[in-house]
């Protein structure tokens, strides 16, 4: 069976639960649990959020999060078609939980200051 799993594809997501359901518990509160944890954890796995959500869940802005991206210090972006830039859900999330312990441990190192004299638009002169 087709799913067509795609970024905000919550039926999809659902109908694949469904089958899933079928090897789990069949009745009872027992059931109930399963049926949720398990289109939680469907959910949470294969979500993808695109930028606009991104900006919700990080606040921080495109090039700090660009930034990060390029040394390995926040989730890789994939594309799901030539224009469509999507995030994993799970990562973003995981990646706000590390930062999180990192944070009561210890304050963050700050993020370096971008070379404004590398920009080709509106230059910095000197």
């Amino acid at each position: 069976m087709s799913y067509g799993l795609r970024t905000g594809g919550l039926d999809s997501l659902k109908d694949l639960a469904e089958d899933i359901y079928a090897f789990g518990p069949k009745s009872g509160s027992d059931a109930q649990t399963f049926h949720d944890d398990t289109l939680r954890q469907l959910i949470a796995n294969n979500r993808t959020v695109r930028r606009p959500e991104l900006r919700k869940l990080v606040p921080l802005s495109d090039t700090t999060i660009y930034e990060l991206e390029r040394r390995g210090e926040f989730p890789k972006r994939f594309y799901l078609t030539p224009k469509c830039v999507v995030w994993p859900l799970k990562d973003v999330l995981d990646w706000i939980e590390e930062r999180r312990r990192a944070s009561e441990d210890e304050r963050p190192e700050n993020t370096p200051v971008p070379d404004v004299r590398q920009r080709t638009s509106r230059p910095v002169r000197h």
